[in-house]
């Protein structure tokens, strides 16, 4: 029985949203925020006495608390048999011609993401779930401005779909409820779940997840209460989601065994989400001296030891459980142009699918469909005819709270490119970002906001750590600023002027000067990028 609430559509009308924001789905909506929205501001409130802490003490350890879990036999309820083979798993907005070509990749899943590489315009998060759900049930069709027709290809099997709702910090303020924004990822699970869920199940397969941001075991307890709550309310039997939960933040490495166990009924694996990885362990860790200061972003790869410790350890806690170990993304975009670009980038993809495959991941990330043949000829020389490696037990990796922070460690050091390439690469993102598009393609590489948050995050350590570039020179304010105003007169050249008047490049500027320069840190920049859209829709 759902309680009475205030709930307002707030946001401009969307083509086709009568379909999606029924009377009822938005009372069920409703009804996640009743329920759990005051717990979620609860747990919020709790990351900043745990990053207080950190700050204080420097230091992140295994919970004392929760050791008899960690040390307990357990394991996670069985993969459904659509998500039994992971070996390749295709990701990517839900744009209608991106959904298309996703599910025509030969993936054996698909992420479609209505988060990190999603902008939270209303029409996006609307226009998001009509694709979906047109998606699921095999009429989704698409035509280009030049005419090109663009269907799915029902004569192979198509992926399973694994969909990314927003992390627990983000509302959506398109939707009130008693005159109060909605948890925006409870808007995205609910408005997927409402519609799709007994559709899916009707076709064998079933609502599955994959879970952002998450910083705790409790957090997880959250996302299982609400999947209880609505597999109850729908009539659809308990244990039919499953979630696999991006290990993306450096305090969940801490507590792999407690999430999954928090959400071992619901739960299929987790994946090593390496960008928001690096980006949490900078901004835990922003003024905790030098021995946490990273180096330029791409020298700082899966081989550091610090993030040798993660997959390893995840593959471990995975295995140890009966859940899958998913590996991360491969951002190459081929160039048709340019055969040498492509070879020296194939290699490198070809060579982080091998570490990890030999690693024990059942499976891995890629961003464009022709990375789905290197990806899975990888997997296919490991696994065979198998569907996966769960079996293969990691005995062998021991990792301390030392070993995850391992920082100092890494390799490389930071150079005046690095930070012109930091900030050239998060003005585009975030230009494009603002303008509607949160999966961009720059330099051959297809970017999400981890881009942008790691870049700026570096140039705030490093503004506020004494770092001093290899040339010499100390990375102060007044030198961003200056490389700032360098960096974006090469996007105006680039581009054009035209194109950068029409941009959101001075927009970008902003909110990117005020996130990596302010004395105050902001927990996550797409919040005040947010703002900016909001107030124009």
């Amino acid at each position: 029985m759902l309680s009475m609430v205030d709930i307002r559509v707030i946001g401009e009308a969307v083509e086709r949203d009568g379909e999606i924001l029924t009377a009822e789905t938005l009372a069920f909506v409703g009804e996640l925020q009743r329920r759990f929205g005051g717990r979620r501001d609860e747990l919020l409130a709790r990351r900043r006495e745990r990053r207080a802490e950190v700050a204080r003490t420097h230091r992140l350890d295994f919970l004392p608390e929760t050791k008899e879990i960690r040390e307990a036999d357990w394991s996670v309820a069985p993969a459904p048999d659509d998500l039994q083979d992971r070996r390749v798993e295709m990701t990517g907005p839900t744009e209608r011609k991106m959904t298309i070509n996703a599910l025509n990749s030969e993936a054996q899943v698909w992420l479609a993401d209505l988060e990190d590489a999603n902008t939270p315009h209303w029409r996006n998060v609307v226009s998001g779930q009509v694709n979906l759900y047109d998606a699921i049930r095999r009429v989704v069709e698409f035509t280009s401005e030049d005419g090109k027709q663009y269907s799915l290809n029902t004569d192979q099997r198509l992926p399973a779909i694994v969909m990314r709702p927003r992390g627990w910090h983000l509302d959506e303020r398109g939707i009130r409820v008693d005159g109060t924004p909605v948890v925006g990822a409870l808007v995205g699970f609910g408005l997927y779940f409402f519609h799709n869920a007994q559709e899916l199940l009707d076709r064998g397969s079933g609502p599955y997840f994959y879970l952002p941001k998450i910083e705790s075991h409790l957090e997880a307890r959250l996302w299982n209460d609400v999947f209880t709550f609505a597999e109850e309310h729908l009539g659809i039997p308990y244990g039919t989601v499953r979630a696999t939960v991006l290990i993306e933040t450096i305090p969940a490495a801490f507590e792999m065994d407690e999430i999954l166990y928090e959400l071992r009924d619901h739960a299929s694996g987790l994946n090593a989400g390496r960008w928001d990885y690096l980006f949490s362990v900078i901004k835990y860790f922003r003024d905790s001296g030098a021995e946490f200061v990273l180096p330029d972003r791409n020298t700082v790869t899966m081989t550091s030891p610090f993030m040798r410790a993660y997959a390893q350890l995840l593959v471990k806690t995975c295995h140890k459980r009966n859940a899958h170990a998913i590996g991360g993304m491969a951002a190459f975009i081929p160039s048709r142009r340019d055969p040498e670009v492509n070879e020296r980038a194939l290699a490198k993809v070809r060579e982080d699918k091998e570490r990890e495959a030999g690693d024990g991941f059942d499976g891995s990330w890629v961003a464009h469909p022709d990375l789905v043949p290197i990806c899975r000829e990888v997997f296919d020389g490991v696994l065979g005819e198998r569907p996966h490696q769960v079996e293969r037990q990691r005995d062998d990796v021991d990792v301390s709270a030392d070993d995850l922070l391992d920082v100092k460690s890494t390799p490389g050091e930071v150079t005046e490119q690095g930070l012109r390439n930091n900030t050239s690469v998060a003005l585009q993102y975030l230009a494009s970002w603002l303008g509607g598009n949160g999966a961009a393609a720059i330099s051959n590489l297809m970017e999400d906001a981890a881009t942008a948050e790691i870049a700026r995050s570096q140039i705030w350590q490093w503004t506020h750590n004494d770092v001093r570039l290899d040339t010499g020179r100390p990375v102060t304010s007044e030198l961003v600023r200056t490389i700032f105003d360098e960096e974006m007169e090469k996007i105006r050249e680039q581009v054009g002027a035209a194109t950068y008047d029409r941009g959101h490049f001075t927009q970008a500027r902003d909110v990117f000067e005020r996130v990596a320069l302010s004395d105050d840190y902001a927990d996550f920049l797409t919040i005040p990028a947010y703002d900016l859209i909001a107030a124009r829709e």
